[in-house]
């Protein structure tokens, strides 16, 4: 007797671990890997930090991050936070908006260009952050665990 299914080849289910998503595991470029977005103070000092996995697209974050930072005067980022939404929102409450605009867009995004030079101080923030062996190579499996070992190094390494 043949298959029983009604469709050939394999099943449709998910090709991920059970849970990896829940636990801010995903694919990447150089394997399962996770993402560290923050939010700086003015002295460039990690004060907000999310976890999300390595395929999560970063504008999704933006939003929730900006919830959790409140009021605003300026925002800088990167090009993978470049999106209307967050650009109007913080417009809207006064906040100078520093994001370069992708290169796909059909009119050209406006920014400070000598502003967005100090951007550099966020990745040596990040840098300095994967100095730590545990939070360069992720050895926990649960997202919470991640998030506690961020921030206990944040705290060492910006902090105290």
């Amino acid at each position: 007797m043949d298959r029983l299914q009604l469709r050939e080849g394999p099943s449709l289910r998910p090709w991920r671990k059970r849970g990896a998503k829940a636990q801010a595991i995903g694919p990447s470029r150089g394997g399962q890997t996770t993402r560290i977005h923050a939010v700086t103070d003015l002295l460039w000092r990690p004060a907000i930090l999310r976890l999300t996995a390595g395929n999560v697209v970063d504008v999704t974050v933006a939003g929730p991050l900006l919830d959790a930072a409140g009021r605003v005067r300026c925002l800088i980022a990167d090009k993978g936070y470049d999106a209307n939404a967050p650009r109007k929102r913080l417009k809207a409450e006064g906040a100078e908006v520093v994001i370069p605009g992708r290169s796909n867009r059909k009119v050209p995004i406006d920014y400070d260009e000598a502003r967005y030079k100090g951007r550099w101080r966020i990745e040596a923030a990040f840098c300095r952050l994967k100095d730590f062996r545990r939070i360069a190579t992720r050895y926990d499996k649960l997202a919470r665990n991640f998030l506690s070992a961020v921030a206990l190094a944040t705290l060492v390494a910006f902090w105290v």
